[in-house]
């Protein structure tokens, strides 16, 4: 449409008609003469309007689901958070609980043979195949480490230190082929040599061939002069196998140690060696046998016997 005269007299009579309808809507309310056209508007162009509507909603609640996702997304995020820092935490608890009860069994492994020790922590673990059964623990000489101390944990005897540096030192295993330590067997007081098998029972020589031993009984350490580098009455592990006696000079034994050598984690070193020998005080405790149930069988009779020996049954026909 061109802008002429008429088409702008047009527009402003539109708009006053248009104001005007408005007046008389307002005020006649509910009895308004232009509520039939406004309803028959509403017929008309009502389902437009829904249609329009329900084209755009699912942009809108694309939109809205997006915005959600992004807030869900994060939630979950945090939530894998909280969970991973709960489970390190648990997991922390797990294992400080384990090393204090590492610590608890060498304090008192220690206190039995009044071993003075120094605590220390495994940092490194050598190589089982082609080198030496060797660990690497957080203490050395700025700790008064020395070459050629013994090394036990709250089980028994460990190995000895081998090398020390100011804040290191590396243990020889009791495990390794090049490891002896002298032994002495409970009760009889056999001496004999324990010798590193890998991971087989460790094999002992006793110096007596004809020694009564069995499977079951144990050993300890029968210590070394001025107590390097072993420590009298340290526990050492448990016979597992006893070779026939062949009437040699010696007898072998196959010991299993009390100690695992692939698990170590809290050990200590003795720095001073204990004023008297400890003996046999230091080995745990026997396992006590577990007695057997015994079952008795009372039977008992379902009549008496008659006085003459004979049953009814039994009564010779008169």
């Amino acid at each position: 449409m061109r802008d002429t005269k008429e088409s702008r007299l047009l527009l402003v009579l539109l708009i006053a008609i248009a104001f005007a309808l408005i007046t008389v809507d307002i005020r006649g309310g509910e009895d308004s003469p232009v509520d039939g056209a406004r309803h028959a508007a509403a017929t008309v162009f009502g389902p437009i309007e829904n249609g329009v509507s329900a084209a755009v909603d699912p942009v809108g609640n694309a939109v809205a689901a997006i915005r959600d996702s992004g807030r869900r997304h994060d939630r979950l995020a945090e939530l894998e958070k909280e969970n991973a820092a709960l489970k390190a935490k648990l997991g922390s608890d797990d294992r400080s609980r384990s090393r204090l009860k590492q610590l608890d069994s060498m304090l008192k492994i220690a206190g039995k043979g009044q071993y003075g020790i120094k605590g220390a922590q495994v940092i490194a673990i050598g190589a089982a195949q082609g080198f030496s059964w060797t660990i690497t623990i957080d203490v050395g000489a700025d700790d008064g480490i020395k070459r050629d101390m013994t090394v036990l944990n709250g089980d028994g005897l460990v190995g000895r230190v081998t090398t020390v540096g100011p804040k290191t030192a590396t243990v020889l295993l009791a495990s390794d082929p090049d490891f002896t330590v002298g032994t002495r067997l409970e009760g009889s007081d056999e001496l004999g040599f324990a010798s590193g098998q890998g991971d087989r029972p460790l094999r002992v020589e006793l110096l007596n061939g004809k020694a009564e031993v069995k499977k079951g009984d144990r050993l300890v350490t029968f210590g070394s002069q001025a107590d390097k580098p072993f420590v009298p009455g340290v526990p050492v592990g448990v016979v597992s196998r006893v070779d026939p006696s062949g009437g040699g000079l010696t007898r072998t034994l196959y010991v299993t140690p009390y100690v695992g050598f692939t698990k170590l984690d809290i050990v200590g070193v003795v720095v001073q060696a204990p004023r008297k020998d400890p003996r046999d005080t230091v080995l745990p405790a026997e396992p006590r046998p577990v007695p057997t149930p015994t079952v008795t069988v009372t039977v008992t009779p379902s009549a008496e016997a008659p006085a003459d020996g004979q049953y009814p049954s039994e009564q010779p026909e008169q």
